[in-house]
């Protein structure tokens, strides 16, 4: 199996910096702490009939879990940046510094991002965080030649394939069930004792390698589910489905010594064969 990353299935976890809501949405409340202020923000939000997610530019990535995908779509590794220390600015700039590096080391031709809904939430706190931090990335938000090729364009696959994007039709209808659905109807573990609506508390209680476990689970998830995806295009056959689905065993087996969590994953993932024609469609 080739080193060389064609794919990079990844997943984020993120928290609301708190003290930049205060000082943008409540500057003339500085004795506010950071976790009042985004309380008292996600009130007034639910008082307004909104949802109380506090908007992706206000968010700082705590982990990323990077599954590396080789050209015959095996799982290569996964990667989780800036562990065990899990300080944002280095997520971001390991982020988009490693890109760059897999754009050179494929003698140019880039390595695609592949997530469950990154166009939303994902990339844009990655972008942002470009932003904020000053990391340059020429490659990625070039403005130079058609519209179409441009790597952020909505409809470049070759940099960035959103499986959510993929599954809706390009938003025409709705991904219910999220990415915890879509994983299960093929037999993945999809969300297991940890969701997303726990990260901002499990970042206050300091149990950041818990968080770093659930967003590896999730990478991975993320790529059983573009396996799929990539079989119903004729990108791959069934049969490679199948290896693919083993190399993510193997790699969550690899993790399996530091992270209880994958070794759950390893033990609990069992790819759903469909069924034949006398069987049951119902799980």
């Amino acid at each position: 199996m080739s080193d060389r990353a064609a794919f990079l299935v990844f997943d984020l976890e993120s928290v609301v910096d708190g003290r930049l809501v205060q000082v943008s949405r409540f500057p003339e409340e500085p004795q506010l702490t950071p976790a009042e202020a985004v309380a008292k923000w996600q009130g007034m939000l639910r008082d307004s009939g909104k949802s109380d997610f506090i908007p992706h530019t206000y968010h700082l990535p705590v982990s990323v879990a990077i599954a590396r995908v080789a050209e015959d779509y095996t799982l290569i590794d996964v990667k989780n940046l800036d562990r065990p220390k899990f300080r944002p600015q280095v997520i971001a700039r390991q982020f988009w510094n490693g890109w760059r590096k897999h754009l050179d080391r494929n003698r140019g031709e880039p390595p695609c991002f592949v997530t469950f809904n990154g166009r939303f939430f994902d990339l844009p706190v990655m972008e942002h965080c470009a932003y904020r931090f000053g990391i340059p990335v020429p490659e990625w938000f070039t403005m130079s030649g058609p519209g179409y090729q441009q790597p952020r364009n909505r409809f470049n696959t070759t940099f960035h394939f959103d499986v959510q994007e993929f599954i809706t039709n390009a938003g025409a209808t709705h991904a219910n069930g999220g990415l915890d659905l879509f994983t299960k109807l093929v037999g993945g573990c999809g969300k297991m004792d940890t969701k997303g609506s726990m990260v901002q508390e499990l970042w206050n209680r300091g149990e950041f390698e818990r968080i770093d476990d659930y967003c590896t689970c999730d990478a991975i998830d993320t790529y059983l589910v573009f396996l799929r995806c990539s079989m119903l295009m004729g990108r791959i056959t069934p049969e490679a489905e199948i290896q693919g689905w083993a190399s993510a065993k193997r790699v969550a087996e690899s993790l399996a010594p530091r992270s209880v969590a994958a070794s759950d994953y390893a033990r609990l993932m069992s790819r759903r064969e469909p069924p034949g024609d006398d069987e049951s469609a119902f799980l």
